[in-house]
């Protein structure tokens, strides 16, 4: 049976049904809004969140130690390298040839020592030489002396003649001379076997420098090899062969993914109910609805602005309070799925249960380095 239902008539409830659908809409509303209300009053109670975060790792340069023109480059972009790996070889013939001539110059510098040390044997013999040379002429003049005498005696007694004890007197005067000119050179191999002693030590230094420049040449022909310092993975590769490139230029970047960390910037009136250790959610636009989970690892000494390249100078008349935003660094718990693909530079959104009662306050994280410093100045 069909119910015709005229203008102005009413519903079971006997309202208007113009007056009724306001009151729906009115209630629903206050409905949602009170919902809304609740889960963001919630949330402000339980956490602190910040989309100013996000993904940083301890990124590498790899940097030749010795220049040279690039014969190899052994990785490709974005490709997964292991300590110690080589990325990149240099041409090694120039530092080969350096190699040879440094171990040359070495060996000669080590047979000059070697020389120095036969003449010092030489000189050795040599002195026992004119030892003996002095001894002789001492000898002999004592023997020159006693003749002079004896003969002194006789000429006094008219048995000889002048002339032969005139004779005698120079032969003596002679022995004598001979003593002195066998002394003086004892003396000059003496000091000429002290003047080898100086030269020795001076081919000693000269040869160990040699051998300092063979040890330098052989780790320059290790370093044509450019290896993998830490794990990661290639990026900004800019090498490439026959390039010519020097110690300090970069040649790519090595990122460990599996190390990355997030650091997400909180404003100064946040970071009071941060604690060391608090639980951190962690979302990525790039991870579409997953999320990671991590740990607030530590506070900055200092906000962003005074790492700044041009730090803000506040000290103006017309100054406005900004609320300044202070680095924190999150560390990602390992383990997870996504953890290894966090990609330095990504945007995320971060936010930290701050209910946990963990590790030291951003306070009382600042205390420690501070007691750590007066006691330092106590000492």
């Amino acid at each position: 049976m069909t119910h015709l239902q005229f203008p102005g008539s009413t519903d079971m409830a006997g309202l208007p049904r113009k007056r009724l659908v306001p009151l729906v809409a009115g209630g629903a509303a206050l409905v949602a809004v009170t919902a809304g209300g609740g889960v963001w009053w919630f949330n402000k109670q339980h956490y602190e969140t910040t989309d100013n975060a996000f993904v940083q790792a301890d990124t590498v340069t790899v940097a030749p130690l010795v220049e040279g023109y690039v014969a190899e480059v052994l990785v490709s972009d974005n490709e997964a390298v292991r300590p110690g790996q080589v990325l990149v070889r240099i041409d090694p013939a120039t530092i080969k040839a350096r190699l040879a001539q440094a171990e040359a110059n070495a060996a000669a510098l080590e047979a000059a020592v070697r020389q120095v040390d036969d003449k010092a044997r030489l000189e050795q013999a040599l002195i026992a030489q004119r030892a003996a040379a002095v001894e002789s002429a001492r000898a002999d003049a004592q023997l020159a002396s006693a003749e002079l005498k004896r003969y002194g005696a006789l000429a006094q007694s008219g048995w000889v003649s002048s002339q032969r004890a005139q004779s005698v007197r120079t032969a003596e005067q002679r022995a004598s001379a001979a003593v002195e000119q066998a002394a003086a050179a004892l003396e000059a191999e003496r000091r000429t076997a002290a003047s080898l002693d100086s030269a020795r030590a001076q081919s000693l230094a000269q040869a160990a420098a040699a051998r300092a420049a063979v040890e330098q040449a052989r780790i320059d022909l290790a370093r044509t090899e450019v290896r993998a310092p830490v794990a990661g993975v290639v990026g900004a590769r800019g090498v490439r062969p026959g390039q010519y490139v020097r110690p300090g230029g970069a040649l790519m970047s090595l990122v460990p993914l599996g190390d990355a960390y997030v650091v997400a910037n909180f404003k100064e009136t946040q970071v009071a109910r941060l604690r060391i250790g608090q639980p951190v959610e962690i979302r990525a636009d790039a991870f579409g609805k997953k999320t990671l989970q991590g740990r607030v690892d530590s506070f900055a000494p200092a906000t962003g602005a005074e790492f700044a390249l041009i730090p803000v100078e506040n000290a103006v008349g017309n100054f406005t309070k900004i609320a300044q935003r202070l680095p924190v660094k999150i560390a990602v718990d390992r383990g997870q799925p996504l953890s290894g693909a966090l990609r330095p530079g990504l945007s995320l959104h971060v936010k930290v249960d701050v209910t946990e009662k963990t590790g030291p306050s951003f306070a009382e994280a600042g205390e420690i380095p501070a007691r750590y410093a007066r006691e330092g100045a106590s000492r």
